[in-house]
């Protein structure tokens, strides 16, 4: 009977040798491995300058995603999400089949194909915060907090969150604690969890 006893204290009793600590889940931020050559990224993977693309470190996996951006800086920019084939130092993006943007001018472009445009007084200006819904079908745009009616569609694959500056522009990601609350169904960027 002690022989048992000492094992169960061995095993898990004292948190010690048998302890197997659960692995934290990385946060959704850019991901300095995916960018364009002259990309900055700063503010812990939340904030991009320079010139260039830059996709998230996490794919839209999930149904209903939702994520935000901030101008900080205006200039030439745009947002939506790419496909890993997307060229990061290529801007604007838009114009192949591997990325889906709305572009600083307000008009939405994937495949060298204008597919929407924001209405005339809605562009984004210095301290707006444009949200993006993607349910795998159509992306939608939101100015803070407004839905801007302005859906596009046309990217098929794994796609990502993709950003991209250039002319001074300035640019925050949030992928968590919004600004404005998703609209209903939608949510933060999950990762995939895999079950071993």
């Amino acid at each position: 009977m002690a022989a048992i006893f000492c094992c169960c204290l061995r095993c898990c009793g004292d948190g010690g040798s048998g302890h197997i600590p659960l692995k934290e889940m990385p946060a959704v931020q850019l991901d300095t491995q995916r960018m364009g050559t002259d990309v900055v990224i700063v503010k812990s993977g939340r904030r991009i300058c320079g010139t260039g693309a830059c996709l998230a470190n996490a794919p839209l996996h999930q149904n209903k995603s939702y994520f935000e951006f901030k101008i900080q800086s205006t200039g030439v920019w745009g947002i939506g999400v790419a496909t890993q084939k997307a060229n990061l130092n290529q801007i604007p993006l838009g114009r192949d089949v591997h990325s889906l943007v709305l572009r600083h001018d307000g008009s939405v472009y994937h495949n060298n194909e204008e597919k929407n445009r924001l209405p005339a007084n809605s562009i984004p200006q210095e301290g707006d915060i444009v949200g993006v819904t993607y349910d795998h079908v159509e992306l939608n745009l939101y100015l803070n907090g407004k839905n801007m009616h302005c859906p596009a569609s046309g990217i098929r694959g794994t796609v990502f969150p993709v950003v991209y500056v250039d002319d001074s522009a300035i640019l925050d990601c949030q992928f968590s604690d919004f600004y404005h609350t998703p609209p209903q169904g939608f949510e933060k960027i999950l990762f995939e969890q895999q079950i071993f």
